[in-house]
């Protein structure tokens, strides 16, 4: 079986963390209405989704993402992980939440300490790894006005977070991000490069890179190719592929073990 081995785990920026090349992303744990995905799919019973997280382990996989817009997702990977919660690095996020069909954004104090409250208990732990600002777009506004920063780094403090983050949608806020907090989660695969300067920036600044939608949500024809190209930047630590497949979850790490390989 094709797996990653320790040493493929990259660093993440300045932090202490060594993420796997390849994350496991986890919408399709919780969520299956209002997503982009070119098919449809029932959510995965809990069975399924516990054989699915026992295959990312003897793969090599050692990073899971998750949000509280994704459904149950992380309530379902709280009953799940609770036992071997040390093994995993655990990522998720403020900002965004998903109900009865609808979308809606906070980013005020209360609203950011909530979602921390409900996301520890939901996952079972007394601390996240990761927690990203999950941004509506309004990136700049949301770094410079809100006071989710502010609130998220009292929560830091107070041990809750280890890394803090924002998964963001324009370069400038990208960058900005990378002035004020210890990664960011961008979109970059062949058919968008457009976050390209973000990457160097990162480099100069040592600071933490994870991809989103590198398959573009499932409608990338190339696997392989885009695997590839997004691990081959020096700045990115690990890219995030969405999967309830067990076959796609094997195909994923075999193309990605396989562009590694092709770098030495």
């Amino acid at each position: 079986m094709t797996r990653f081995a320790s040493t493929d785990l990259r660093q993440l920026g300045q932090t202490d963390l060594r993420l796997s090349p390849l994350g496991l992303g986890t919408v399709k744990f919780g969520r299956n209405t209002d997503v982009k995905y070119p098919q449809p799919f029932n959510l995965p019973d809990m069975d399924a989704l516990q054989r699915l997280l026992d295959l990312s382990a003897e793969l090599g996989l050692n990073f899971i993402d998750t949000a509280p817009a994704y459904g149950d997702s992380e309530a379902r990977l709280g009953q799940l992980l609770e036992p071997q919660r040390k093994r995993w690095i655990i990522s998720t996020k403020v900002g965004e939440q998903y109900h009865n069909g609808h979308s809606s954004f906070d980013f005020s104090m209360s609203a950011t300490r909530a979602s921390i409250e409900r996301s520890l208990t939901a996952l079972k732990t007394d601390y996240l790894d990761i927690v990203l600002i999950h941004s509506d777009g309004n990136d700049k506004q949301i770094l410079l006005e809100s006071d989710v920063i502010e609130t998220l780094l009292a929560l830091k403090d107070q041990g809750m977070i280890r890394y803090l983050g924002a998964s963001t949608k324009s370069v400038e806020g990208a960058i900005l991000a990378l002035e004020l907090l210890d990664l960011i989660m961008i979109t970059y695969h062949p058919e968008d490069i457009s976050h390209a300067p973000v990457l160097e920036t990162a480099l100069e600044r040592k600071r933490g890179v994870i991809l989103k939608k590198v398959l573009g949500s499932g409608h990338s024809t190339d696997i392989e190719k885009n695997l590839a190209f997004a691990l081959g930047h020096p700045a990115i630590s690990s890219a995030i592929v969405g999967t309830i497949n067990p076959d796609h979850l094997r195909q994923n790490v075999a193309a990605c073990v396989a562009a590694l390989q092709g770098e030495n």
